[in-house]
């Protein structure tokens, strides 16, 4: 049976710190989510286990020693060869995996125009059709609608090999995986169960350390009295010792005085010792201190601060064509976003969602400050400019941006010392921005896109509590759930409104 073993494995770049430090891993065959905040190391533990990145100390096995390793990146831009032998094949094992994820060869032809999800299903059933012993995986969901990630949830099941898939779908971890490896700090921490499952053990365990550390905390302050006291009872007991070695009087008999020294003496020694026992004391639970002590982890609750808008309808549109270039994609829609309106704008991908919120945005006409819209895709231009609007603003309104981003996972000084952010930069620096300046209506296309989970996490518990409006198309069916209360359904050249 296939296996993937690292032993004592470090990984570091350009002398820094170790990204991955002593990592020890025995996966089997199944599928094992990798999780675990930007930057923690999670795409260089996949290059590490196909071999594509060679560690600074210990090593990697792959078993069988000639085991076949296929990868799947993120990125969709051009098809692999992988892709184009796939389209190209006849035999069965081809036709049935063109099949089961709903390929058509001629797709090659205009594979520019297609979609981000069909281009990932061609993605990923090229690497399948390899038979793999290891297979991973790089945000596998990304852009794919609900009948998409069916597909490739299907096919993904049927890999016997071992699976390592990096993703912040939590759906998807917890329908796929088995086994959970955690990054963070640079050590791997390996969880029974899919994600759900994982984080539990994880939040219970932090708990559980929680209060160990407060009740170390405790003993030592309690250590640190008693030797006070010990200390005290010592320093008494030298100066009784010179007291009496001084206090021999012309009556006092040799044997009489030597007595009451010696007394002096050994009630001296005994403290001297009470107070080696209490300083021993107080390392140990000083060293217990320091032992559960952990690093502080960037990131929080995420607090937003929010005005009401005195308007109650703060976009509309009555009997407008949906058009995305000459094609139309509904010929009458009629929609209205209430000031307290939470919606889940959903639908196939190409269905028109990302065209809805758009047309929604440009009618709303409300102050640039208070409309938050995060399109699916941030271009590098667009996030150097928002890089260079943040620089320009108050510095009390910069300081608010700074802290709520930084609840959100984000460096504030480090994305502002870039030129090009990152994606997920981008979007953390964006939502920060809306959410400082108290955004009366907030659209997000696809937010979670390039989020870690913690990041995800923070920001669904933040616009949770956000009492504004609430525009969202997402793929994430939970962080929809946990955030709506309405849906518009689009698709069929009509956008269909239902409360849930």
């Amino acid at each position: 049976m296939p296996a993937l073993r690292m032993h004592r494995v470090t990984v570091g770049y350009d002398g820094r710190e170790p990204v991955l430090r002593d990592v020890e891993l025995h996966l089997p065959t199944g599928w094992t989510g990798v999780v675990g905040a930007n930057g923690a190391g999670k795409t260089t533990l996949l290059r590490v286990a196909i071999g594509a990145l060679p560690p600074a100390a210990g090593h990697v096995v792959r078993e069988p020693l000639d085991a076949t390793v296929r990868a799947c990146a993120q990125r969709v831009d051009e098809p692999g060869d992988d892709v184009v032998a796939l389209a190209g094949a006849v035999d069965r094992d081809a036709l049935r995996w063109q099949h089961r994820l709903a390929l058509e060869p001629s797709q090659l032809a205009r594979w520019p125009t297609l979609s981000s999800g069909e281009r990932k299903r061609w993605q990923i059933a090229a690497a399948l059709a390899a038979a793999p012993d290891v297979l991973v995986l790089d945000e596998p969901t990304n852009h794919l609608d609900a009948a998409s990630r069916a597909l490739v949830l299907g096919a993904l099941r049927r890999h016997r090999g071992v699976g390592l898939v990096v993703s912040h779908d939590r759906d998807l971890l917890d329908e796929l995986t088995t086994t959970t490896v955690r990054i963070r700090g640079g050590e791997v921490h390996v969880h029974a169960g899919g994600y759900t499952r994982a984080r539990a053990a994880w939040t219970e365990e932090a708990e559980a350390r929680h209060q160990a550390r407060v009740e170390a905390h405790r003993e030592r302050r309690a250590a640190t009295r008693r030797l006070g006291d010990a200390r005290r009872t010592a320093a008494a007991a030298e100066q009784q010792t010179s007291r009496s070695a001084r206090m021999k009087g012309p009556r006092d008999a040799d044997g009489r005085s030597l007595e009451r020294t010696g007394r002096a003496a050994r009630a001296a020694a005994s403290a001297e010792q009470a107070v080696a026992r209490r300083r021993r004391a107080l390392d140990e639970v000083a060293a217990r201190v320091e032992a559960l002590a952990e690093a502080k982890e960037r990131g929080g609750d995420v607090h937003v601060d929010w005005a009401p808008s005195p308007r109650r309808w703060l976009a509309a549109l009555d009997g407008v064509a949906l058009r995305a270039g000459d094609v139309v994609l509904a010929p009458e829609v009629r929609v209205a976003v209430a000031r307290d309106a939470r919606v889940h704008v959903a639908g196939a991908n190409g269905a028109g969602k990302s065209t809805l919120l758009a047309a929604l945005v440009a009618a709303a006409e409300l102050p640039a400050e208070r409309l938050l819209w995060l399109p699916q895709e941030v271009s590098a231009a667009d996030g150097a400019a928002l890089v260079a609007t943040v620089a320009r603003l108050p510095a009390a309104e910069r300081g608010r941006l700074g802290q709520t981003a930084a609840l959100l996972g984000l460096d504030p000084s480090r994305a502002l010392a870039s030129s090009s952010p990152s994606p997920g930069e981008v979007r953390k620096l964006a939502i920060a921005l809306g959410l400082a300046r108290q955004a009366w209506l907030v659209v997000l296309d696809e937010p979670t896109n390039h989020l870690d989970l913690p990041a995800i996490e923070r920001l669904e518990d933040a616009l949770r509590r956000y009492p504004g409006a609430l525009l969202l198309a997402s793929h994430d069916a939970r962080f929809a759930a946990a955030l709506t209360t309405s849906t518009w359904q689009v698709g069929g050249g009509e956008v269909i409104v239902a409360t849930r």
